[in-house]
């Protein structure tokens, strides 16, 4: 079915593909509502399935990137049962869930507002390249309410210490203190972000797909955890189990070759 609230794009060859995702709600600065919910979901799980798909972008069209929460969604939600309150809160707990645990490598393209859910769709994504004129803020204890879906990636982005802060007080946080704070990987003017991403994208194309994946199961396996026996172990079996693989003796091979990998996408 055809999206209404996104527009997807998808740039490259037929066998290796870039593909964008825009949220386009921009007279609501891409709020989230039940329909934006459903579609971001199933956007980014249709896209992590195309074993033609190498990476996606999550930007928004208008001035912002997401402000959040639709307020006649809320108002919506305010006036409903408990119970069909818990089974929308599992659905936007399960969008943050298919961006964080996407297998393939996902950016996040954020000019203007990252309020509220806005933030956590950069918190989510491998990597946040912000617009100079860029904010943002986990803003929901000044609507009465917290930022529960969100929680877990803002706090693995900017620490419990930080997220202490900006969860009660729900101030403004600006793209330079966001990229200090660890959530804002790269901070840009607005005219070179997307340059800033092709960049970055030149750059995941260098590495092999299956890699980056494991790459990514790597990190959710060792990260907060003490350097133990288990761990040790965990890790060698690891690159053991990889080093004997296709893509890996493609690419020993074009190093050695002084070729291009197979994978590569100029």
């Amino acid at each position: 079915m055809t999206p209404t609230t996104l527009s997807i794009e998808r740039h490259g060859s037929r066998t290796q593909v870039i593909a964008w995702i825009w949220m386009n709600r921009p007279a609501v600065h891409n709020a989230f509502d039940e329909l934006l919910i459903e579609e971001l979901t199933q956007a980014f799980a249709q896209l992590d399935d195309e074993a033609s798909v190498r990476a996606i972008v999550l930007a928004g069209q208008g001035a912002s990137f997401s402000a959040g929460a639709d307020l006649n969604w809320m108002r919506r939600l305010g006036a409903a049962s408990v119970e069909v309150n818990r089974e929308d809160a599992l659905r936007l707990a399960q969008l943050y869930r298919t961006i964080a645990h996407c297998a393939k490598p996902t950016i996040a393209r954020v000019h203007g507002a990252a309020i509220g859910g806005g933030m956590g769709l950069a918190a989510a994504s491998d990597i946040c390249v912000a617009s100079t004129q860029a904010f943002f803020a986990a803003s929901e204890v000044r609507l009465g309410i917290i930022p529960s879906a969100i929680g877990p990636y803002v706090v693995r982005a900017i620490g419990e210490r930080q997220a202490c802060r900006y969860f009660q007080t729900g101030e403004r946080i600006d793209a330079a203190k966001a990229q200090t704070l660890g959530l804002a990987h790269e901070v840009v003017e607005p005219d070179q972000l997307d340059a800033t991403i092709a960049r970055l994208l030149a750059a995941l194309m260098a590495g092999g797909p299956a890699a980056q994946t494991a790459a990514t199961q790597l990190i959710r396996a060792v990260a907060h955890r003490p350097v133990d026996d288990a761990v040790v172990v965990d890790t060698a079996q690891r690159i053991a189990a990889i080093r004997g693989t296709p893509e890996a003796q493609e690419g020993l091979g074009a190093f050695l070759a002084k070729r291009r990998p197979a994978w590569y996408l100029a």
